[in-house]
């Protein structure tokens, strides 16, 4: 019975903690965008209005947030010192491909007390590179993604306006109309949208007002 209690625990705090937010990511031929608004909710309440949903890794990637923010800035943390001591022991950059797959394997290890995170790693390499992460350690590398309780709305945009022919500016705009079109039809998205566009340069930032 406990057992049973504690799955009904989880499952309502993920599905309370995954009701809130807009994340989107999507490559082109040179750069990752990420983007995401900066609203915050407990339930219907907006707690916050400034909040940072994008977390930069290093100067070549990013990690947004979906769902528990604690959980998302813990992952986030452990990901810089791995990259760190990576960087160190071998003399190179980790892979962004192997930063996915050890968030996967965190979350996998953690599913019986999971970490309530709905993760987009994206960064570049050798080229960009752009992996979905789900709270039960799922990893899969897509060309465009969208989390968060706006993702219905903002997915189809993605779908309809992408084109690996993108220009890093087109791909930038694209992702500020998705999570701007889930803003107005979602209740728990909102305030203002920030852009990161990531390259061989490095990680340019943006803000757009709404």
């Amino acid at each position: 019975m406990d057992t049973l209690i504690n799955n009904t625990d989880i499952q309502r705090a993920i599905e309370k903690a995954l009701k809130g937010t807009t994340t989107v990511g999507l490559t082109t031929k040179t750069h990752v965008v990420l983007a995401a608004d900066k609203r915050a909710t407990s339930g219907q309440y907006i707690a916050h209005k400034n909040v940072r949903k994008i977390e930069v890794i290093d100067n070549r990637v990013a990690l947004t947030i979906s769902g528990l923010v604690a959980d998302a800035q813990a992952l986030a943390d452990y990901l810089r010192h791995e990259s760190r001591l990576y960087r160190i022991r071998v003399g190179e950059p980790m892979p962004i491909k192997a930063m996915a797959g050890l968030l996967g394997l965190i979350l996998n290890s953690s599913k019986y007390f999971p970490y309530i995170v709905q993760l987009i790693l994206g960064g570049y390499d050798n080229g960009p590179r752009l992996y979905q992460i789900s709270f039960f350690g799922d990893v899969s590398e897509e060309k465009y993604v969208a989390t968060g309780s706006g993702s219905p709305v903002a997915i189809g945009v993605l779908e309809n306006g992408y084109s690996e022919d993108l220009t890093v500016e087109k791909a930038v705009e694209l992702a500020r109309e998705a999570v701007y079109s889930a803003i107005k039809r979602d209740a728990y998205t909102g305030e203002g949208i920030d852009v990161v566009a990531i390259g061989s340069e490095g990680v340019k930032e943006y803000f757009f007002k709404i």
